[in-house]
């Protein structure tokens, strides 16, 4: 096979370049001659393989505003009145944060507390919300005592006005089966069937377009755990849910998501942890060393 000249090469590279989309490049060999055609994938029968549900919440105002009776055009202004009013006016931003590492060799709830670097990750992480000078309208806190250390660490670095919730609903658990599965974890049907309902009623709970009423944009913090945040994630932009476990979320780490007025979702950031030098970086639990015993 002759080798490609270096002309081909940056064309099939500069290719990556165009709009992130995927190509098709052929080439077609005829009696000696090369014939090169690009074809990008949404150019050529293009169909959405999942259309993105505009009334995902159940708050899309044409859902909620009974329609005009078509026997009376004057109910029409009364309709269209109607759905301006029940318009959003603005944007909710969810901030999820993953506690900090902890000790993962106690035996209960109340003896899994932060490692130092998980409590140093929880610092750096409050540093990193409160140089946003950002108006923090609400932090919530799981009960879990990893998260509650984590949000009380970082509560210190913001406003004290804040309003402060525990909310058990967004405890750790197993919210789906996940696909892959992975053959080091595999809880009991049972744990999804009971986990999978609570962190399904959070979601439900925290992800939902601004009401009518609410003029300016909120932020909200979300204190929790990898698997619940990576299931809301999967959730909010209309992912497959099983595909939770194919994320990874570092120890501190701050994920971002916005919904706008429109109901159209935006995912900023995920598993951000820039904030942190190298060495505090963590993703994994902390184990004690064991003890080393005489032979």
């Amino acid at each position: 096979m002759s080798s490609w000249s270096r002309f081909h090469k940056i064309a099939i590279l500069s290719l990556g370049a165009v709009g992130g989309g995927f190509a098709y490049y052929q080439i077609n060999n005829t009696r000696n001659e090369k014939k090169y055609s690009v074809f990008n994938s949404w150019t050529t029968n293009f169909t959405p393989s999942v259309k993105w549900d505009k009334n995902w919440d159940h708050c899309a105002p044409e859902s909620i505003v009974k329609p005009p009776r078509p026997d009376n055009p004057e109910d029409e202004n009364r309709y269209n009145e109607e759905i301006e009013k029940a318009k959003s006016k603005a944007t909710r931003h969810l901030i999820l944060i993953r506690h900090g590492q902890y000790n993962i060799e106690g035996t209960t709830d109340n003896e899994r507390i932060l490692t130092e670097l998980g409590k140093q990750q929880a610092a750096l992480t409050g540093q990193r919300l409160a140089s946003l000078d950002i108006k923090w309208d609400l932090l919530v806190k799981s009960t879990m005592t990893r998260a509650q250390e984590t949000a009380n660490i970082i509560a210190k670095h913001l406003d004290e006005n804040i309003e402060v919730k525990d909310c058990q609903m967004i405890r750790e658990g197993a919210p789906i089966p996940p696909e892959p599965s992975v053959g080091h974890w595999r809880p009991e049907p049972r744990q999804f069937f009971q986990d999978g309902a609570r962190i399904e009623a959070a979601y439900r709970r925290y992800f939902h377009r601004a009401p009518p009423s609410q003029t300016k944009d909120t932020y909200t913090l979300l204190v929790c755990h990898a698997n619940v945040i990576r299931f809301f994630v999967c959730r909010a932009l209309q992912f497959p849910p099983e595909g939770w476990l194919r994320i990874s979320l570092n120890h501190g780490s701050i994920t971002w998501i916005s919904i706008t007025p429109s109901g159209n979702v935006v995912l900023r950031c995920l598993g951000e942890t820039g904030h942190m030098d190298p060495k505090y970086i963590s993703s994994r639990n902390f184990c004690p060393p064991q003890p080393k015993h005489p032979r």
